[in-house]
C-alpha cells in the first residue's frame, strides 16, 4: 500500500512537471516562503531492504534544493529570522528555511558542509533522549530487527501473527504491518513494551543503535557554535504528544527546552513537534507549545507559507524533501505550491 502510495505521489509530481502546469500556478499557490524538512542526509547506500529510506536524502540532493533556491533569488534564512519576517509582513522577496528533525549525526557530517558551501543556515531539532545515548529510535530498531530475520512473531490483538520476512519484499511487508501497528498502540508505554519485545528476541541493542545515529551533547554544542546552526527542541523522548496528557505533554516539551538551554548556555525558542501530523500535532498541542516560550513550531503538514500563518506561529506547515523523490526536475514543483496545495484541497491554511 505503501509503495502504491509512492508511486501516486511520484507520478503526481512527474504529471505537474511535464505538463508544466506549476509555472501557471506559481503565482496563486507560491506563498511568502517555505520550510524545508529534512533527517537524514547521508550517501546512498545499497540494499534492497531499506524501509526509512524516504528519512534522507543525499548530499547531492541537498545541494541541488540550494541552488535551485539560489537560482530563483529565494532567500535562505534562520528560523528566527522567518520568525521576523512573518510578523513584521516583511514579504518584498521570498524565502526559505532548512529544518532537520531527530539530532543526526550526518546532520554534522555531511549535511553542514553542503550548508556552508552556500552560506545556508540551517534548525536542527534535538530529542534530548536521543543526545543522552538513551534514545528509542523504534522505526529504525524495527528496520534493524526484520533486516536480520527469516520470520517475525507478534501478537496483534488477540491473534498471534508470523510474518514472512526472508525476501526483501517480504520484509517491505512485514516492516509496514508493524510500523503501522506500533504506531497505533495507545500508549507511548505500549509502544516500548513492544518494540523492546522484538529487540531482545532479535539481539538488536536499541541504545546503541541511538548512539551509533545520533549526536551526543558534546557533538551538539560544537555544532551549535557554528554560526549558521540554531538548535530547536525535539521533545524529550520523541512520543506522540497527541497520545500523553496534558500535564505529561507540557513536560515533554518544558524540559526538552530546559535540557537544550542548560547544556547550550543560549536559549531553545524553536520547537519540530515528534510525527508532526495531525494524529500527533493538533490545537492542544500548538496551544502548549506557545504556553512553553516557543517563537515557532513545526508540523509535518504540507504547506507553503503565506501571510496568515502570523497567526499561527505554532503551527507551521513544512515541505518534505523526501528520499523517496530525489529528483531534481521536482524542485521548481515543490517551490511553485503546486503540490502541497493539491495535498491540501487548496486551503492556505493546512496546519491549523
Amino acid at each position: 500500500m505503501k509503495q502504491l502510495r509512492n508511486s501516486v505521489i511520484r507520478a503526481g509530481l512527474g504529471a505537474l512537471y511535464f505538463s508544466g502546469a506549476h509555472h501557471l500556478l506559481r503565482p496563486l499557490l507560491s506563498g511568502v516562503g517555505a520550510i524545508f524538512m529534512l533527517h537524514h542526509v547521508r550517501p546512498a547506500h545499497k540494499g534492497a531492504f531499506q524501509p526509512n529510506r524516504h528519512l534522507e536524502v543525499t548530499p547531492d540532493f541537498l545541494r541541488a534544493t540550494l541552488c535551485h533556491l539560489r537560482s530563483r533569488e529565494i532567500d535562505i534564512v534562520s528560523m528566527d529570522e522567518l520568525h521576523e519576517r512573518l510578523v513584521q509582513g516583511r514579504f518584498d522577496r521570498r524565502f526559505a528555511a532548512f529544518t532537520l528533525d531527530d539530532g543526526y549525526r550526518d546532520n554534522q557530517d555531511h549535511a553542514l558542509p553542503v550548508l556552508r558551501e552556500f552560506d545556508a543556515p540551517a534548525t536542527i531539532y534535538v530529542a534530548s533522549d536521543f543526545a543522552d545515548g538513551t534514545g528509542r529510535l523504534w522505526w529504525a530498531a524495527l528496520e534493524a530487527v526484520i533486516a536480520k530475520a527469516e520470520q517475525i512473531d507478534v501478537q496483534i490483538g488477540h491473534s498471534a501473527i508470523r510474518l514472512d520476512a526472508s525476501t526483501p519484499a517480504a520484509k517491505q511487508a512485514a516492516f509496514d504491518r508493524v510500523h503501522d501497528w506500533l504506531r497505533a498502540l495507545p500508549g507511548e508505554h505500549d509502544l516500548k513494551r513492544e518494540i523492546e519485545a522484538l529487540c531482545t528476541a532479535h539481539g538488536v541493542d536499541m541504545e546503541a543503535l541511538c548512539r551509533s545515529l545520533c549526536l551526543s551533547w558534546d557533538e551538539v554544542k560544537r555544532l551549535a557554535a557554528d554560526p549558521l546552526v540554531t538548535i530547536g527542541a525535539h521533545t524529550i523522548s520523541h512520543c506522540n504528544l497527541a497520545k500523553q496528557s496534558e500535564e505529561i505533554a507540557a513536560q515533554e516539551l518544558a524540559v526538552s527546552r530546559a535540557r537544550i538551554e542548560n547544556a547550550l548556555e543560549r536559549p531553545a525558542l524553536h520547537l519540530a513537534y515528534p510525527y508532526g501530523d495531525r494524529e500527533a500535532a493538533g490545537d492542544r498541542e500548538f496551544a502548549l507549545a506557545a504556553s512553553a516560550g516557543f517563537k515557532t513550531a513545526v508540523t509535518t503538514r504540507p504547506g507553503m507559507l503565506f501571510a496568515v500563518n502570523a497567526g499561527h506561529m505554532t503551527a507551521l506547515p513544512r515541505v518534505s524533501l523526501n528520499g523517496n523523490y530525489q529528483d531534481a526536475r521536482i524542485l521548481p514543483v515543490l517551490t511553485s505550491g503546486a503540490a502541497t496545495a493539491m495535498w491540501n484541497g487548496f486551503r492556505r491554511l493546512a496546519a491549523a
